[in-house]
């Protein structure tokens, strides 16, 4: 079997739902290759065999950009219902100064897609021992480690389990951070009819409905989130429709991954065993960069959390303006830039260079919307700038004796 192909082995049912719904491995792959081929890097893609760790052979899709720079490699984990493609807005900027890795998680995209736990932790332990598999296949010793979404979320717990392979945590609007509300209905006006929803589709996974619709799931993800399209579309010049043709076969195939998501989630928006209430126990010397979008679903009041957790820490949380959930495409530039200067930090340990680059101004006044600071001192907040820093990033220092 080639290194790029992947043969999985599904139940009777599942076989014919695929003859219903037009999707192959074949087609994630091209779809896949048509968006990446409009990088200006040079890419390597590769399984990574992680062993029997869920499964009886599972394997890790993986994209490698600059493997040659000896600088610290900085890994992407996406979020839900992604894949490595997503990241086109971003791989070049980062790789144009280290070596760079995007995985499709175990259980999305082109990887196995073994059935995972039932059982929230062991879940989420499942998925977090597969990238450390993946890790020590690679042979890397120590990563800068950038989740998304669920990425996020899963990138925290990489950290908690293994912080001596961590140089720097990056959390671009992670999910499952916050404690789920009591008064959740209440507090957000829910209406009724919208709760029946909720509850009518709780066994489900979240993406059952693109899979039901068959042939048309395509569309579906057009018609329900052109905003997908527009992000990508300078990108892609020419084929938009690739974008949500990536993600519905990412989305179509067997969703084991969504399983395990549904597993650690007590709904959409919250975990089980929310991440907030373990971050003091991450190793004091990991820094950690938390970048939301101002426009966002998630909320990003989890930031300050960190942040009083982590009193003797190095913390950097931002708010990019503009931004939604998707804050790596939405606004790719000022991402890029955020994530680079925490590279660096990585690097160098200057931590002094950073917050001189941080003040640094970058995007026009029309791009902005008004935002609020309790922790920032106003003359800190330009009219320039496209990020609002809700904290600042570094401890005070104890004078030295």
């Amino acid at each position: 079997m080639a290194d790029n192909e992947l043969v999985e082995s599904h139940s009777s049912w599942f076989r014919g739902w695929l003859q219903w719904s037009p999707t192959s491995v074949t087609m994630l792959r091209a779809a896949e290759k048509k968006i990446l081929s409009c990088l200006k890097s040079a890419y390597r893609g590769w399984y990574v065999d992680i062993g029997p760790l869920v499964g009886p052979a599972d394997k890790i899709w993986t994209i490698s950009l600059n493997q040659e720079s000896t600088k610290t490699p900085i890994l992407l984990l996406h979020g839900l219902g992604s894949g490595v493609a997503l990241w086109c807005l971003n791989l070049d900027s980062f790789a144009a100064t280290r070596p760079v890795y995007a995985i499709d998680i175990l259980g999305f995209g082109r990887s196995s897609r073994p059935t995972f736990s039932h059982d929230a932790l062991v879940a989420e332990r499942q998925l977090v021992n597969s990238i450390e598999e993946w890790r020590r296949e690679i042979q890397l010793d120590k990563i800068i480690l950038l989740g998304h979404s669920l990425g996020g979320f899963l990138a925290s717990s990489y950290a908690i389990h293994y912080p001596d392979r961590v140089k720097h945590l990056i959390l671009a609007d992670p999910w499952g951070f916050p404690e789920r509300p009591a008064d959740i209905a209440q507090r957000y006006s829910v209406p009724l009819w919208v709760r029946a929803i909720v509850y009518v589709t709780q066994p489900f996974n979240p993406f059952w409905a693109v899979r039901a619709a068959g042939p048309f799931g395509q569309w579906v993800i057009e018609k329900a989130r052109p905003d997908i399209m527009k992000k990508f579309s300078s990108f892609v010049s020419g084929d938009v429709n690739v974008i949500p043709q990536y993600i519905f076969q990412c989305n179509a195939q067997n969703p084991t991954g969504e399983a395990a998501f549904r597993a650690m989630a007590a709904s959409f928006g919250w975990a089980k065993h929310p991440m907030i209430h373990r971050m003091d126990t991450l190793r004091k010397d990991i820094p950690i960069t938390v970048l939301y979008g101002s426009r966002s679903w998630v909320d990003n009041a989890s930031g300050e959390l960190i942040l009083e957790k982590r009193p003797d820490s190095y913390v950097n949380v931002q708010v990019i303006t503009g931004a939604g959930h998707h804050v790596y495409a939405d606004k790719a530039e000022t991402f890029n830039r955020h994530v680079i200067e925490a590279c660096i930090l990585a690097d160098t340990g200057d931590t002094r260079k950073i917050l001189s680059m941080q003040t640094k101004s970058s995007s026009p006044t029309d791009e902005l919307e008004e935002e609020t600071s309790n922790t920032e001192s106003e003359e800190n907040i330009s009219a320039t700038n496209s990020t609002n820093a809700i904290s600042h990033p570094f401890p005070q220092q104890k004078p030295s004796s």
